[in-house]
């Protein structure tokens, strides 16, 4: 895949995988994490054959982060990541079944941080309490 002709001039791939199914990647469900230096970072989740629906969220938007893995899973190294973000389009964004979701957690986690710095995001937190 030519990133720079999808994603525009200076797109770099920093992940990419598929959805998996007992751990191999046997699906139209592509997952990409695409980096414009001085531009933006984005999540993209590419679902279909011969055509095509495709989600975006930018990584400075995420809010948090969950992650489920079932026993297989753990075996066979592969879990679902699921980004929690602000965009009111697509709050909650799934990378099911990927390989090594640990590793891809915590650059996701790192990402978020870098890219709120960079854009200068601040995000606060609320919490209601029961007394």
């Amino acid at each position: 895949m030519n990133v720079e002709r999808v994603y525009g001039q200076g797109a770099e791939l920093v992940w990419a995988d598929r959805k998996r199914f007992f751990g191999l990647p046997l699906s139209f469900t592509r997952y990409r994490l695409v980096k414009k230096p001085g531009s933006w970072t984005k999540v993209f989740s590419n679902v279909g054959l011969f055509s095509s629906y495709i989600d975006e969220v930018n990584v400075y938007r995420i809010c948090d982060i969950t992650f489920h893995q079932t026993l297989l899973g753990k075996m066979l190294n592969y879990g679902t990541v699921t980004l929690l973000s602000s965009d009111e389009s697509k709050p909650t964004f799934v990378l099911k079944n990927i390989k090594n979701p640990y590793q891809v957690r915590d650059m996701f986690s790192n990402l978020m941080e870098e890219q709120r710095k960079l854009n200068n995001i601040r995000m606060t937190e609320f919490h209601a309490h029961d007394d």
